[in-house]
Protein backbone atom coordinates (compact mmCIF):
# COMPACT_ATOMS: atom_id res chain seq x y z
CA UNK A 1 0.00 0.00 0.00
CA UNK A 2 1.21 3.51 -0.80
CA UNK A 3 2.58 5.66 2.00
CA UNK A 4 -0.06 7.98 3.53
CA UNK A 5 0.26 11.69 4.16
CA UNK A 6 -1.01 13.47 7.26
CA UNK A 7 -3.86 15.93 6.64
CA UNK A 8 -4.85 18.51 9.27
CA UNK A 9 -8.08 20.17 8.24
CA UNK A 10 -11.02 22.08 9.65
CA UNK A 11 -13.02 25.22 8.98
CA UNK A 12 -11.40 28.60 8.45
CA UNK A 13 -9.86 30.16 11.57
CA UNK A 14 -9.74 26.83 13.41
CA UNK A 15 -5.96 26.81 14.01
CA UNK A 16 -4.79 24.35 11.34
CA UNK A 17 -1.53 26.09 10.50
CA UNK A 18 -0.32 26.38 14.09
CA UNK A 19 -1.11 22.73 14.78
CA UNK A 20 0.63 21.62 11.58
CA UNK A 21 3.82 23.49 12.52
CA UNK A 22 3.87 22.01 16.03
CA UNK A 23 3.26 18.49 14.70
CA UNK A 24 5.95 18.97 12.04
CA UNK A 25 8.40 19.83 14.80
CA UNK A 26 7.50 16.60 16.60
CA UNK A 27 7.55 14.30 13.56
CA UNK A 28 10.28 15.87 11.43
CA UNK A 29 7.78 17.05 8.85
CA UNK A 30 7.23 19.72 6.23
CA UNK A 31 3.92 21.52 5.71
CA UNK A 32 1.97 21.75 2.46
CA UNK A 33 -0.79 24.34 2.26
CA UNK A 34 -4.15 22.96 1.06
CA UNK A 35 -5.70 26.41 0.83
CA UNK A 36 -6.91 27.58 -2.57
CA UNK A 37 -6.27 31.26 -1.72
CA UNK A 38 -2.77 30.98 -0.30
CA UNK A 39 -1.51 30.00 -3.76
CA UNK A 40 -1.72 33.68 -4.80
CA UNK A 41 1.33 35.93 -4.59
CA UNK A 42 0.82 39.15 -2.68
CA UNK A 43 -2.35 37.91 -0.99
CA UNK A 44 -0.82 37.29 2.41
CA UNK A 45 -2.82 39.08 5.09
CA UNK A 46 -6.34 38.32 3.86
CA UNK A 47 -5.56 34.63 3.30
CA UNK A 48 -3.93 34.26 6.74
CA UNK A 49 -0.64 32.91 5.42
CA UNK A 50 1.54 32.13 8.42
CA UNK A 51 4.42 34.55 8.79
CA UNK A 52 8.04 33.47 8.76
CA UNK A 53 8.07 33.60 12.56
CA UNK A 54 4.90 31.50 12.78
CA UNK A 55 6.42 28.86 10.52
CA UNK A 56 9.18 28.32 13.12
CA UNK A 57 11.73 27.28 10.52
CA UNK A 58 9.54 24.47 9.16
CA UNK A 59 9.65 24.30 5.33
CA UNK A 60 6.28 25.19 3.77
CA UNK A 61 5.02 24.45 0.26
CA UNK A 62 2.05 25.66 -1.77
CA UNK A 63 2.29 29.38 -1.13
CA UNK A 64 2.70 32.01 -3.87
CA UNK A 65 2.32 29.73 -6.88
CA UNK A 66 0.60 32.21 -9.22
CA UNK A 67 -0.39 35.86 -9.61
CA UNK A 68 -3.89 36.74 -8.36
CA UNK A 69 -4.77 37.43 -12.01
CA UNK A 70 -4.05 33.77 -12.95
CA UNK A 71 -6.13 30.64 -12.44
CA UNK A 72 -4.87 27.73 -10.34
CA UNK A 73 -7.00 24.59 -10.51
CA UNK A 74 -7.50 21.71 -8.12
CA UNK A 75 -5.99 19.43 -10.75
CA UNK A 76 -2.85 21.53 -10.85
CA UNK A 77 -2.69 21.51 -7.06
CA UNK A 78 -2.87 17.70 -7.03
CA UNK A 79 -0.04 17.46 -9.57
CA UNK A 80 2.11 19.95 -7.67
CA UNK A 81 1.31 18.27 -4.36
CA UNK A 82 2.51 14.89 -5.62
CA UNK A 83 5.82 16.50 -6.53
CA UNK A 84 6.14 18.14 -3.11
CA UNK A 85 5.32 14.84 -1.41
CA UNK A 86 8.06 13.05 -3.38
CA UNK A 87 10.62 15.74 -2.55
CA UNK A 88 9.69 15.78 1.15
CA UNK A 89 10.02 12.00 1.37
CA UNK A 90 13.37 12.09 -0.43
CA UNK A 91 14.57 14.25 2.46
CA UNK A 92 13.30 11.61 4.91
CA UNK A 93 10.57 13.86 6.27
CA UNK A 94 6.79 13.61 6.74
CA UNK A 95 4.38 15.43 4.37
CA UNK A 96 1.79 17.29 6.48
CA UNK A 97 -1.08 18.98 4.65
CA UNK A 98 -2.82 21.88 6.37
CA UNK A 99 -5.90 23.51 4.91
CA UNK A 100 -9.63 23.50 4.50
CA UNK A 101 -10.16 23.62 0.73
CA UNK A 102 -12.16 20.46 0.22
CA UNK A 103 -11.90 20.26 -3.57
CA UNK A 104 -8.09 20.50 -3.32
CA UNK A 105 -7.92 17.71 -0.77
CA UNK A 106 -10.35 15.58 -2.76
CA UNK A 107 -8.39 16.10 -5.99
CA UNK A 108 -5.33 14.70 -4.21
CA UNK A 109 -6.89 11.85 -2.23
CA UNK A 110 -9.88 10.92 -4.44
CA UNK A 111 -9.19 12.11 -8.00
CA UNK A 112 -12.27 11.73 -10.18
CA UNK A 113 -11.16 12.35 -13.76
CA UNK A 114 -8.51 13.90 -15.96
CA UNK A 115 -9.52 17.51 -16.56
CA UNK A 116 -9.94 18.31 -20.26
CA UNK A 117 -7.78 20.93 -21.96
CA UNK A 118 -9.91 24.04 -22.46
CA UNK A 119 -7.31 26.60 -23.55
CA UNK A 120 -6.33 29.49 -21.33
CA UNK A 121 -7.24 32.23 -23.83
CA UNK A 122 -10.74 30.88 -24.39
CA UNK A 123 -11.20 30.28 -20.68
CA UNK A 124 -10.10 33.83 -19.86
CA UNK A 125 -12.53 35.30 -22.38
CA UNK A 126 -15.41 33.26 -21.00
CA UNK A 127 -14.51 34.19 -17.43
CA UNK A 128 -14.54 37.85 -18.40
CA UNK A 129 -18.06 37.47 -19.80
CA UNK A 130 -19.27 35.67 -16.68
CA UNK A 131 -17.42 37.83 -14.18
CA UNK A 132 -20.22 40.24 -13.34
CA UNK A 133 -22.93 37.61 -12.89
CA UNK A 134 -24.05 36.64 -9.42
CA UNK A 135 -24.26 33.08 -8.08
CA UNK A 136 -28.01 32.80 -8.70
CA UNK A 137 -27.53 33.59 -12.40
CA UNK A 138 -24.60 31.16 -12.67
CA UNK A 139 -26.82 28.44 -11.23
CA UNK A 140 -29.40 29.17 -13.92
CA UNK A 141 -26.71 28.81 -16.58
CA UNK A 142 -25.65 25.46 -15.12
CA UNK A 143 -29.24 24.19 -14.99
CA UNK A 144 -29.56 24.91 -18.71
CA UNK A 145 -26.21 23.38 -19.66
CA UNK A 146 -26.45 20.35 -17.38
CA UNK A 147 -29.65 19.93 -15.32
CA UNK A 148 -28.11 17.11 -13.25
CA UNK A 149 -24.77 18.90 -12.76
CA UNK A 150 -22.56 17.85 -9.82
CA UNK A 151 -22.12 21.58 -9.16
CA UNK A 152 -25.87 21.90 -8.50
CA UNK A 153 -25.79 18.82 -6.26
CA UNK A 154 -22.98 20.45 -4.30
CA UNK A 155 -25.00 23.66 -4.04
CA UNK A 156 -27.89 21.77 -2.50
CA UNK A 157 -25.48 20.31 0.08
CA UNK A 158 -24.17 23.77 0.90
CA UNK A 159 -20.90 23.50 -1.07
CA UNK A 160 -21.86 25.11 -4.39
CA UNK A 161 -19.60 28.13 -4.54
CA UNK A 162 -19.03 30.49 -7.43
CA UNK A 163 -15.82 28.78 -8.59
CA UNK A 164 -17.50 25.37 -8.83
CA UNK A 165 -20.35 26.81 -10.89
CA UNK A 166 -17.97 28.70 -13.18
CA UNK A 167 -16.02 25.53 -13.79
CA UNK A 168 -19.18 23.60 -14.72
CA UNK A 169 -20.07 26.31 -17.25
CA UNK A 170 -16.53 26.43 -18.66
CA UNK A 171 -16.35 22.68 -19.18
CA UNK A 172 -19.76 22.47 -20.87
CA UNK A 173 -19.20 25.43 -23.22
CA UNK A 174 -15.51 24.96 -24.06
CA UNK A 175 -15.50 21.17 -24.50
CA UNK A 176 -19.02 20.61 -25.80
CA UNK A 177 -19.69 18.04 -23.08
CA UNK A 178 -20.97 18.68 -19.54
CA UNK A 179 -18.88 18.14 -16.45
CA UNK A 180 -20.80 15.02 -15.44
CA UNK A 181 -19.92 13.34 -18.74
CA UNK A 182 -16.21 13.88 -18.12
CA UNK A 183 -16.51 12.55 -14.58
CA UNK A 184 -18.29 9.39 -15.79
CA UNK A 185 -16.15 8.67 -18.85
CA UNK A 186 -12.63 9.92 -18.18
CA UNK A 187 -10.65 7.93 -15.60
CA UNK A 188 -8.28 9.64 -13.21
CA UNK A 189 -4.67 9.69 -14.37
CA UNK A 190 -3.39 8.44 -11.01
CA UNK A 191 -4.71 6.72 -7.91
CA UNK A 192 -5.53 8.86 -4.92
CA UNK A 193 -2.91 9.57 -2.28
CA UNK A 194 -3.86 7.80 0.97
CA UNK A 195 -4.23 10.09 3.96
CA UNK A 196 -4.44 10.05 7.72
CA UNK A 197 -7.01 12.72 8.61
CA UNK A 198 -7.24 15.06 11.61
CA UNK A 199 -10.17 17.48 11.88
CA UNK A 200 -10.28 20.47 14.22
CA UNK A 201 -13.75 21.13 15.62
CA UNK A 202 -14.77 24.25 17.54
CA UNK A 203 -18.11 25.00 19.18
CA UNK A 204 -19.99 27.03 16.56
CA UNK A 205 -20.25 30.22 18.64
CA UNK A 206 -16.54 30.21 19.45
CA UNK A 207 -15.63 29.57 15.82
CA UNK A 208 -17.66 32.61 14.79
CA UNK A 209 -15.93 34.73 17.44
CA UNK A 210 -12.56 33.58 16.12
CA UNK A 211 -13.60 34.53 12.58
CA UNK A 212 -14.70 37.99 13.69
CA UNK A 213 -11.45 38.54 15.58
CA UNK A 214 -9.39 37.37 12.63
CA UNK A 215 -11.06 39.87 10.27
CA UNK A 216 -10.32 42.70 12.72
CA UNK A 217 -6.73 41.52 13.13
CA UNK A 218 -6.27 41.42 9.34
CA UNK A 219 -7.32 45.04 9.01
CA UNK A 220 -4.94 46.10 11.78
CA UNK A 221 -2.18 44.17 10.00
CA UNK A 222 -2.67 46.21 6.82
CA UNK A 223 -5.16 44.27 4.70
CA UNK A 224 -6.59 47.38 3.04
CA UNK A 225 -3.12 48.53 1.96
CA UNK A 226 -2.41 45.02 0.68
CA UNK A 227 -5.44 45.25 -1.62
CA UNK A 228 -4.35 48.71 -2.78
CA UNK A 229 -0.97 47.25 -3.77
CA UNK A 230 -2.70 44.43 -5.63
CA UNK A 231 -4.89 46.92 -7.53
CA UNK A 232 -1.76 48.83 -8.55
CA UNK A 233 -0.49 45.56 -10.08
CA UNK A 234 -3.63 44.83 -12.11
CA UNK A 235 -5.86 43.11 -9.53
CA UNK A 236 -9.56 43.73 -10.21
CA UNK A 237 -13.06 42.34 -10.10
CA UNK A 238 -12.31 39.80 -12.87
CA UNK A 239 -9.17 38.38 -11.22
CA UNK A 240 -9.44 34.79 -9.95
CA UNK A 241 -7.92 35.94 -6.66
CA UNK A 242 -10.87 38.22 -5.95
CA UNK A 243 -12.95 35.12 -5.14
CA UNK A 244 -10.95 34.76 -1.92
CA UNK A 245 -13.33 35.56 0.91
CA UNK A 246 -13.27 39.25 1.78
CA UNK A 247 -11.07 40.47 -1.05
CA UNK A 248 -14.03 41.54 -3.17
CA UNK A 249 -15.45 43.50 -0.25
CA UNK A 250 -12.15 45.23 0.51
CA UNK A 251 -11.69 45.93 -3.20
CA UNK A 252 -15.13 47.61 -3.26
CA UNK A 253 -14.03 49.78 -0.32
CA UNK A 254 -10.71 50.65 -1.97
CA UNK A 255 -12.61 51.70 -5.09
CA UNK A 256 -14.67 54.09 -2.94
CA UNK A 257 -17.97 52.25 -3.34
CA UNK A 258 -18.39 50.98 0.22
CA UNK A 259 -17.51 52.17 3.71
CA UNK A 260 -14.87 50.10 5.48
CA UNK A 261 -17.18 49.10 8.34
CA UNK A 262 -19.75 47.78 5.85
CA UNK A 263 -17.08 45.92 3.88
CA UNK A 264 -15.79 44.26 7.05
CA UNK A 265 -19.26 43.23 8.17
CA UNK A 266 -19.93 41.68 4.78
CA UNK A 267 -16.59 39.88 5.04
CA UNK A 268 -17.47 38.50 8.46
CA UNK A 269 -20.83 37.23 7.19
CA UNK A 270 -19.27 35.69 4.09
CA UNK A 271 -16.54 34.01 6.14
CA UNK A 272 -19.07 32.51 8.54
CA UNK A 273 -21.06 31.21 5.56
CA UNK A 274 -17.88 29.72 4.08
CA UNK A 275 -17.12 28.03 7.41
CA UNK A 276 -20.60 26.47 7.39
CA UNK A 277 -20.00 25.02 3.92
CA UNK A 278 -16.66 23.64 5.09
CA UNK A 279 -18.32 22.04 8.11
CA UNK A 280 -20.86 20.35 5.84
CA UNK A 281 -18.07 18.93 3.69
CA UNK A 282 -16.08 17.81 6.71
CA UNK A 283 -19.10 16.00 8.16
CA UNK A 284 -19.99 14.18 4.98
CA UNK A 285 -16.85 13.56 2.95
CA UNK A 286 -14.16 12.21 5.28
CA UNK A 287 -13.44 8.58 6.20
CA UNK A 288 -14.81 7.16 9.43
CA UNK A 289 -11.33 6.77 10.91
CA UNK A 290 -10.63 10.53 10.78
CA UNK A 291 -9.55 11.86 14.17
CA UNK A 292 -11.91 14.66 15.23
CA UNK A 293 -10.30 16.88 17.84
CA UNK A 294 -12.01 19.36 20.11
CA UNK A 295 -10.08 22.48 19.23
CA UNK A 296 -11.04 24.18 22.49
CA UNK A 297 -8.93 21.66 24.39
CA UNK A 298 -5.34 22.62 25.37
CA UNK A 299 -3.01 23.06 22.42
CA UNK A 300 -0.43 20.56 23.70
CA UNK A 301 -3.19 17.96 23.96
CA UNK A 302 -4.16 18.53 20.31
CA UNK A 303 -0.52 18.12 19.27
CA UNK A 304 -0.10 14.94 21.30
CA UNK A 305 -3.28 13.37 19.94
CA UNK A 306 -2.37 14.23 16.36
CA UNK A 307 1.12 12.76 16.70
CA UNK A 308 -0.34 9.61 18.27
CA UNK A 309 -2.90 9.30 15.46
CA UNK A 310 -0.10 9.48 12.89
CA UNK A 311 2.12 6.98 14.69
CA UNK A 312 -0.72 4.47 15.01
CA UNK A 313 -0.83 4.10 11.22
CA UNK A 314 2.95 3.64 11.13
CA UNK A 315 3.06 0.90 13.78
Amino acid sequence: MAEPVLVITGPTASGKSALAVAVANCLGGEVVSADSRQVYRGMDIGTAKPTSAEREGIPHHGFDQVSPTERYSAGRFARDARQWIAEIRERGRVPIFAGGTGFYLRALTQPLFEEPDMGEIERSRLRARLGGRDVAELRRWVRILEPASPALDAARRGGGGRQRLLRAIEVAILTGRPLGWWQRNMPAREAGVPARWVVLEWPRDELYRRIDRRVSDMVRAGWVDEVRRLVANGFGAESPGVTATGYGDILTHVEGRMALDEALEQTRRATRAYARRQLTWLRNQLPTDALRLRADRPFDERVENTVRHWKECRA
